[in-house]
């Protein structure tokens, strides 16, 4: 479960990547927001006995990881940041049969604020690990940056 205590780590551990990703391509850096982190606890907590992939459908950009392990923040982002690989900005698309809409959301220029939350799933059902983002990214036809 996410603990509090640990906050401060927890939000380095989840923003560090995001921040690299995105200097890597030239947007401004992400601060941490206390409103999406209470939004994301919430959501977690409401998958813990089934730690199923299933988006939120709230009010803000999102991205899901799940791990039948332990899994840290950051190893979640890197797997979205994993999908640079397949998206091209000069077609603003993802290779054919690939996906890389997590990652535009990470690098999402006017996304300026996000808040993740982690769970332990139960009856060791695995890490799940959501990052929600403000204002929301992955419009069609616009570029991410």
């Amino acid at each position: 479960m996410f603990q509090s205590s640990r906050a401060q780590t927890f939000s380095q551990d989840c923003l560090r990547p995001h921040n690299t990703a995105r200097a890597e391509v030239g947007v401004p850096p992400m601060a941490w927001n206390t409103t999406l982190v209470n939004y994301a606890i919430e959501y977690a907590r409401s998958r813990i006995g089934d730690c199923s992939l299933v988006h939120s459908y709230g009010p803000y950009g999102e991205n899901l990881a799940w791990s039948g392990g332990d899994l840290s923040c950051s190893d979640a982002v890197r797997l979205w940041v994993a999908e640079k690989a397949y998206y091209n900005n000069n077609s603003n698309s993802c290779a054919p049969g690939r996906v890389c809409g997590h990652y535009t959301q990470v690098v999402w220029r006017n996304s300026v604020h996000v808040g993740c939350a982690r769970v332990r799933c139960y009856n060791n059902r695995g890490t799940f690990v959501i990052c929600s983002y403000s204002p929301r990214g992955n419009y069609r036809g616009q570029r991410p940056y």
